[in-house]
């Protein structure tokens, strides 16, 4: 049973990506493909995807609208649900390439879902060349967050090919309070939350006024400054080049080794994530360039995960901070120093863990006006740790694993997911923007070689959507 009402309904930054999907073009649809050395066991994936939904069991749960907004939209229970709708088998013509895999999620990706079922739907693909296949995951991004879906593989996925059955799943307690109910529980749990933040923080900020007047005053200004970076609104977008926003997407992935990234990154110092970032915009400057056109930074929007260990299966716990990022840096090693120290400084803002605080703010705000200042961000990037070693679902071992998240208003997403030696990276493209998704493809594939000194390596093009495996 859910001891918090506020679990069941959406957070702040969850209704602010629901609402802002009243422009399709702001869809928060992810959608991840697993390419497998051979087609699963059917009945035995269909038992494990059941039970992984009774553990995560906002995935039997649809979404319903209160009232007049009087409380965010509420998680409940789908009666009607049925496995078969969201578990779907397509066998595709002998010898099919990975460049049909792509075609058919950036399909799933343009559609939208059925409101009055829960956000997600699998597909498995059988037929690919040399007998492998492929599963398409496609869900709703209040489901989850990236951490979160890696949580919930570990439901669905095993250690080797013929592992033991998990079981069933644990009884997941479940009460539906009435609307009238749920409406008052919310506000009453919201309410007693700001009391007691409020409370919470009032003696200590009293203490220190006395004893630090000038510090405190110097804090507090900090802290709204730090806040109206959040919120403020952002009027032009930065790329002379990818301007244009529309409906289309495409897909396009790349395979750059772990330990040689990993590498690069530790040779200055720095993380894997500023590699990552590092390589993006070594990209980016390659690829305005071909347009002729020259940049000394672009805006991009990177989820920080907020989640804690006791935080349930699945959900999102994220927040979403907006950096300026330097572009005028050729120097693979002195953009690396450079993007790790603004990384460093955003998650270092006062105000990030009051995101929340600040999605309610934009809640407020008409969603023409909020979603023209998303689509002023030049692209979204993520990086989410996976597994170093090999992983199995249903029989299956899983031989990539690749993200497509959302666009949210930019350019394109770029995810990486590390697994099993390998830097998964998922390219999400809006056609509008980027019309030769291609030459951004081989610009950051040219990137990811400057960082990590694969100059030499051979390029194996994966048909002409697919992606590029630098080995």
């Amino acid at each position: 049973m859910t001891t918090d009402p506020r679990e069941s309904h959406l957070t702040q930054s969850d209704l602010f990506s629901w609402t802002m999907e009243r422009d399709a073009i702001l869809r928060s649809t992810v959608v991840s493909i697993l390419l497998l050395d051979t087609a699963p066991e059917v009945d035995r994936l269909l038992r494990t995807v059941d039970r992984a939904s009774r553990v995560a069991p906002r995935f039997r749960d649809r979404l319903v609208a209160m009232p007049i907004g009087l409380a965010p939209p509420r998680w409940t229970r789908d009666t009607d649900f049925d496995l078969s709708w969201h578990v779907r088998h397509i066998v595709l013509p002998a010898s099919t390439e990975m460049s049909s895999v792509l075609e058919f999620a950036r399909y799933e990706a343009m559609t939208a879902f059925d409101p009055v079922r829960p956000l997600w739907q699998l597909t498995l693909l059988t037929g690919l060349t040399d007998g492998a296949a492929a599963l398409v995951l496609k869900f709703h991004h209040s489901l989850s967050d990236g951490v979160g879906g890696i949580q919930l593989a570990n439901e669905i996925l095993d250690f080797t090919r013929s592992a033991a059955d998990r079981g069933p799943a644990p009884v997941q307690p479940y009460e539906q309070r009435g609307e009238l109910a749920a409406i008052l529980a919310w506000n009453r749990a919201v309410g007693s939350a700001l009391a007691l933040g409020g409370m919470s923080h009032l003696l200590p900020l009293a203490r220190r006024a006395v004893r630090d007047p000038i510090r405190t005053i110097r804090d507090g200004a900090a802290m709204a400054a730090s806040f109206a970076h959040l919120v403020w609104p952002v009027t032009d977008t930065w790329s002379p080049v990818m301007t244009r926003r529309g409906l289309g997407r495409r897909f396009a992935t790349l395979d750059v080794p772990v330990a040689q990234l990993r590498a690069a990154a530790h040779a200055t110092g720095c993380t894997l994530n500023d590699a990552f970032l590092a390589a993006i915009m070594l990209g980016l400057r390659a690829y305005h360039a071909r347009h002729g056109a020259a940049i000394d930074r672009l805006r991009v929007t990177m989820p920080i995960s907020l989640r804690k260990p006791d935080d349930p299966v699945g959900g999102n716990r994220l927040t979403l901070a907006r950096l300026a990022l330097p572009a005028d840096t050729a120097d693979p090693a002195d953009l690396m120093r450079t993007l790790h120290a603004a990384v460093l400084e955003c998650r270092r803002e006062p105000a990030m863990p009051y995101s929340a605080a600040a999605a309610a703010v934009l809640n407020r705000l008409p969603v023409g006006m909020v979603g023209a200042m998303l689509k002023h961000v030049d692209f979204v990037a993520s990086n989410v740790p996976g597994s170093p070693v090999p992983m199995y679902i249903a029989g299956a071992e899983i031989e990539r694993m690749y993200a497509f998240g959302p666009t949210l208003g930019t350019a394109f997403n770029v995810i990486l997911i590390s697994h099993a030696g390998n830097c998964c990276v998922g390219i999400n493209a809006d056609t509008a923007a980027v019309p030769d998704l291609a030459v951004l493809q081989e610009c950051l594939a040219d990137g990811f070689r400057a960082l990590a000194h694969l100059d030499d390596e051979p390029l194996t093009p994966r048909g002409a959507r697919g992606g590029i495996c630098l080995r």
